[in-house]
Formats: structure tokens, C-alpha cells, sequence
């Protein structure tokens, strides 16, 4: 995937944090960077383009970074800049508003406005992890207000999980995806801040439908996932949740998925997780129906039937071929034994 990682490891230990100064000036935007640990500075970040907006992952010792008026002048890439928090806390003073921030906790910051951001120094230089974003100010098109910027909000529940969970799961995915995927998925990652954005503010309806309607999918496609174990995940149920039309959910589902219905691409993930589990050998010993009532298909028929039309086998011989080549497989590698020299 587009992007490019730096790790202090990689630098000769006495230019290790004047490096990650630069760096962080090139990130985001210049700013005064200070530590304790300076003279045994550890840091580690990843840049990942996602069209017109990045994402960067990193872990560092106790920092400082500060950004007053005069650097605000000098230089402003005009961002916006969300922050979700790992591991450690953050102390941070956006424009005179200040809060602490723990894991699970995002906050808003604008590239136009002075700020200071300390991490949580327990002592011993334990590092603070997270995921920053960068977005141009001009593609958000419901502007943060003054008010939410330095806001501590939630990235536990609602639209504010969903929207980390999204992060994270691009970055936990990054190695795997293409170039090509970036500009897509950039947008995608644009309408979810939007929708979260004018939630929090209370003016969703200011948002463009389209922008909306992929932020209702994207809410759906999660909610489904998190209950595909439940048999009586249904389409009535699902739009039911959402505060939606029956017809409204089948419409704007097959919109945005080039026709594929809710309870197709339900059944479709269903098969998929028992194909995966039933070639797993660290599964081999549990029941098929267990597998499938597992993934929401309880009834033995109509697993075997859709298993077959899906993967051309049914699935006890789907599982015997795909452990017995598993077997074959490690037995082959045992038996080739280490290179010789």
C-alpha cells in the first residue's frame, strides 16, 4: 500500500529526535517538539495516503508539541487533524480549550489555530499510540464549529466506533489493499468523518444526500457484521434498527453494492466465515453444525445446500480435502528439513 514508515531504529542514535521533529513538521505542520528523552528518543510512525487524505499510525515516547500563533502564521497547510488514542493519554490545549485524553477518546484539531499537545509521562517514558488524520479543510462539507475543536469525544460507541473502527481496520489492512483502492477508500473515510462531524454537531441534515446515504451503509455493513452469529438477522430487523424504510434499506443497499441484496450479502458472509473456519485445522474437531450455527446457519440443510452451490463441494468433503492437503503440507515441509548450507 502507498506509504512509507520510519522507525528510530533505523537512525543513528544521537539524530534520532531532531529526525522526528522534521518529520512531524512534514506530517502535519511545524511545530515546536520538545522531550525528556531526547538524548534516548523512540518513535515509530507509518504514512498511509488515502487520496487526498492520510493516515499515520505511530507510537513515541513521551513528547511535547506545541504550535503558537506566530507558527500558525508563518505556515498553515489548512487541515484538519483527528487524533484517536491507543495506549497512554494525551493532554491537549487546542485554542484555550483543554481536556485529557485516554484510549478510545478522538479530538478535532484545526491546523489554523494555536495548540499544545503533551503525552503521559509515567516515569519510566512509556509511549503513547495512536491514529492521527489529516484532511483538507475544503473536503469536509460540514466545517467542525469552533466549539468542537479540543473536544474530548467518544470513539467507543455510535458513529464515533464506527468511524475508528474504520481507521484501524485500514491501517490493520494496509499491506493487504492496492494502490488503486486508496482514492475509493479515501472517500469513504471522508463520508464517515462527515456523518460523525455533523452528528456530533447536531446538523446532519446540512450534509449532501450522498454523503449521508454512505454513511448509513456504512453503519448497516457494520451492525450486520457484528451480528451475523444471530439467525434472526434479517432484512425487517436491520432496517428496523436503522430508523429506515424496508424499501429504503433494499434501495440504497443495492445502490451502493451493484445489486447485491441485504440478505444476499448476508448469506454470502455467512459462507464465507464457515468456508474459512471449516479449513481451518485448529477447528477440525468441532462439529460442522456447530461451525455453522456459529455463522448465523443453524439449519443443516440450508447450509449444505447453499455451502455446495457456493463452493461446488458440501461442506464435511470441502473440510476433509482442505486438512488433508493442510496435513500434506506440513508433512512435505517435516520431510524437506532445513537448507543445507
Amino acid at each position: 500500500m502507498i506509504g512509507t514508515v520510519f522507525r528510530c531504529a533505523d537512525v543513528p542514535a544521537e539524530d534520532r529526535f531532531e529526525y522526528w521533529r522534521e518529520r512531524v513538521g512534514r506530517t502535519v505542520a511545524p511545530a515546536d517538539v520538545t522531550s525528556d528523552y531526547a538524548t534516548d528518543y523512540w518513535a515509530e510512525q507509518r504514512l498511509i495516503q488515502m487520496g487526498p487524505v492520510t493516515i499515520w499510525p505511530a507510537s513515541f515516547r513521551p513528547t511535547r508539541f506545541r504550535r503558537n500563533a506566530r507558527m500558525v502564521r508563518q505556515s498553515d497547510p489548512e487541515l484538519y487533524h483527528l487524533r484517536l488514542v491507543q495506549h497512554g493519554g494525551l493532554a491537549v490545549d487546542h485554542d484555550g480549550r483543554a481536556d485529557i485524553y485516554g484510549p478510545g477518546d478522538m479530538y478535532l484539531a484545526d491546523s489554523s489555530r494555536p495548540g499544545d499537545v503533551r503525552s503521559y509521562d509515567d516515569g519510566a517514558g512509556s509511549p503513547v499510540a495512536g491514529m492521527g488524520v489529516e484532511v483538507p479543510k475544503v473536503l469536509l462539507p460540514v466545517p467542525p464549529s469552533r466549539e468542537l475543536m479540543g473536544r474530548r469525544l467518544s470513539g467507543r460507541e455510535g458513529t464515533g466506533a464506527l468511524l475508528a473502527d474504520f481507521i484501524t481496520g485500514l491501517v490493520r489492512q494496509a499491506d493487504t489493499l492496492r494502490p488503486s483502492d486508496a482514492p475509493r477508500l479515501g472517500t469513504v473515510l471522508l463520508d464517515l468523518l462527515s456523518a460523525w462531524v455533523a452528528q456530533v454537531q447536531e446538523a446532519e441534515r446540512a450534509l449532501p444526500p450522498e454523503t449521508r446515504q454512505q454513511a448509513l451503509i456504512t453503519r448497516i455493513r457494520a451492525f450486520i457484521r457484528q451480528n451475523l452469529h444471530d439467525p434472526e438477522l434479517t432484512p425487517p430487523v436491520i432496517a428496523a434498527a436503522h430508523h429506515i424504510s424496508l424499501s429504503y434499506l433494499h434501495r440504497v443497499f443495492q445502490e451502493q453494492t451493484g445489486g447485491e441484496t441485504v440478505a444476499a450479502w448476508i448469506r454470502r458472509l455467512r459462507l464465507e466465515g464457515a468456508h474459512r473456519d471449516l479449513a481451518d485445522p485448529a477447528l477440525g474437531s468441532a462439529p460442522i453444525h456447530t461451525i455453522a450455527a456459529r455463522w448465523g446457519l443453524p439449519r443443516a440443510s440450508d447450509f449444505s445446500r447453499g455451502f455446495r452451490a457456493a463452493y461446488g463441494l458440501p461442506p464435511r468433503e470441502f473440510r476433509l480435502r482442505a486438512l488433508a492437503a493442510h496435513a500434506q503440507t506440513n508433512a512435505h515441509a517435516q520431510t524437506k528439513g532445513p537448507a543445507q548450507p
